[in-house]
């Protein structure tokens, strides 16, 4: 409808609803399309591409990132109304809400949705003299306290099919961080079904990841994200992964990105991740790519360790990760990690090198040597390889996280 603006309204009963029909039904410049009864009618409605802003009280049971994506993919803005916007504004921010109104001026609702400019999302200041907060950053006041310290560097465990060792290195490395006294968080990002659960021994039937996911689309992510971690030692805490590989679809673009924004804040990270970095052909039906997950990890991570066997096999897939990785990822930082590297395949470490340096820069090409009984000890006991005692792999992977961290070898 030329110069009217289309509206939907949510307000589950709330106190300011009948001023702010009154509102909308007098001014000249909008019109009510409907009153919805919940996320789900309004939902409907939207889809229906009739409606230009849905009004919705700010503390709607249901509403999160999810539903305001999808609005917006409709061409339909949000505008929140809350009691104490002070209080509201930063979740109603991160999970995409930009305006948030006092309750006690919903009888100017029908001037500001009316005054918005074709296709623009309206901004608080112009009603308001509070600033818009910005939703990447943490809100005050968490409920884990503050950061051990400065932001910790990502480390991303990435690496073709064939089970080269991604989650082996990617759980020996977050033992051998917290080891050293750094707080670190190991987080399963496979979305092919992880095994770092399995691998340590952790009987949780709740996806840690799963969790942090609906955390984030909630926007509480800052506040109860320790609340969905594994703590394993004093130093070491486990982001658990998916628990059956049908669920990756429950990971919306960006979550996995916000995730480890949030936890890096004074801690180590480290991403086990999937095996391919290919985009999924054909898909139509709006879900997330299921390999979608695996590009964002290797994306979000200040480096990646790219692991491969040391056989003929491994070492093709390797050298065609490394081509991979270097056409998906802009400037990555690549470490390469050659495991099961043992005398009887027949080559050196230097011939190694030789083949892998025309597939693509990278930072250096590490060696773990092929150590199955100590392996073999962590996996029956379902602990850290640093916890079953000293050995070749440990020693090789404290050699790998020493070049991480520009110690001279």
């Amino acid at each position: 409808m030329p110069g009217v603006t289309v509206v939907l309204l949510v307000s589950s009963g709330a106190a300011w609803e009948s001023r702010a029909l009154t509102a909308l039904n007098e001014h000249p410049g909008t019109v009510l399309l409907k009153r919805c009864v919940d996320v789900a009618d309004l939902l409907a409605a939207a889809r229906t591409g009739q409606a230009d802003v849905a009004v919705v009280a700010a503390d709607l049971p249901g509403l999160d990132q999810g539903v305001v994506d999808d609005l917006l993919q409709h061409g339909v803005h949000v505008v929140g109304v809350a009691p104490d916007p002070e209080l509201t504004e930063p979740r109603a921010a991160r999970i995409g809400i930009v305006t948030v109104l006092a309750a006690d001026r919903a009888a100017e609702l029908a001037g500001l949705v009316a005054d918005l400019p074709d296709g623009a999302t309206p901004s608080v200041p112009a009603y308001d003299d509070r600033p818009v907060p910005d939703p990447t950053r943490p809100a005050p006041g968490r409920a884990d306290g503050p950061a051990d310290g400065p932001a910790g560097r990502v480390l991303a465990v990435w690496g073709a099919g064939g089970a080269p060792g991604r989650t082996t290195l990617a759980s020996g490395l977050a033992g051998e961080l917290a080891r050293r006294g750094l707080t670190t968080l190991l987080i399963d990002a496979d979305p092919h079904g992880g095994a770092v659960a399995q691998q340590l021994g952790i009987l949780d039937e709740v996806s840690g990841l799963l969790s942090a996911a609906r955390l984030v689309a909630a926007g509480t992510l800052d506040e109860r994200l320790a609340t969905v971690q594994r703590r394993l030692s004093d130093r070491l805490r486990v982001l658990t992964g998916l628990p059956r590989p049908d669920r990756w679809a429950e990971l919306r673009p960006g979550t996995l990105t916000a995730i480890v924004e949030r936890a890096r804040e004074g801690v180590q990270v480290v991403l086990d991740t999937g095996f391919s970095l290919e985009p999924d052909p054909g898909d139509v039906t709006g879900r997330p790519e299921r390999n979608g997950l695996t590009r964002e990890a290797v994306a979000v991570a200040d480096e990646i360790l790219l692991v491969g066997s040391a056989d003929p096999v491994g070492l093709a897939r390797l050298a065609r990760a490394l081509t991979d990785v270097h056409e998906h990822v802009p400037d990555p930082r690549v470490r390469v990690v050659v495991n099961r590297m043992r005398p009887t395949l027949g080559w050196r470490e230097a011939d190694v090198v030789a083949m892998l340096s025309g597939f693509g820069a990278h930072l250096g090409v590490h060696f773990l040597p092929d150590d199955q009984p100590a392996v073999d000890r962590a996996l029956v006991a379902g602990r850290l390889l640093v916890e079953s005692g000293d050995s070749p792999l440990t020693r090789g992977i404290a050699r790998v996280l020493d070049a991480v961290a520009g110690v001279a070898g």
